[in-house]
């Protein structure tokens, strides 16, 4: 699915040293993150984030940084393009996706209304 020479996600320095340690702290044996979107929320959308274990033949795979991250198939078109970032403030911890495909986000900030992104070789052929 991806195209050649394109990261479907990119990472911050903050994003890969801080996935680093969530894999150095992991109670079993990790290949990477995986990352993917979910219906839900009163945006509509969320994005998910769990430990791999094993890497599926359709996931897209990112090397980032020295870290790996997976895509979930179902999620490249509306992760097209994105950053991840890991912020810390005052009040919170996160990893913080700023997405060109994002059109809204609820006022909680837990979800996010995605519009899927139309891939350059398609948007050529149009």
């Amino acid at each position: 699915m991806a195209l050649p020479g394109f990261k479907v996600v990119s990472l911050t320095d903050a994003a890969a040293n801080r996935v680093k340690d969530i894999m150095a702290k992991a109670d079993q044996p990790i290949v990477g993150v995986r990352v993917g979107v979910k219906n839900g929320g009163c945006a509509g959308m969320s994005y998910t984030m769990e430990y791999a274990t094993s890497i599926s033949p359709l996931d897209e795979v990112i090397e980032d940084k020295g870290v790996t991250v997976l895509i979930d198939p179902k999620a490249v078109l509306f992760l097209l393009g994105t950053e991840m970032d890991f912020q810390t403030t005052k009040m919170s911890s996160q990893f913080v996706f700023n997405n060109p495909n994002q059109t809204s986000a609820c006022g909680c900030g837990e979800s996010v209304a995605i519009t899927p992104a139309t891939p350059p070789a398609l948007q050529s052929a149009q």
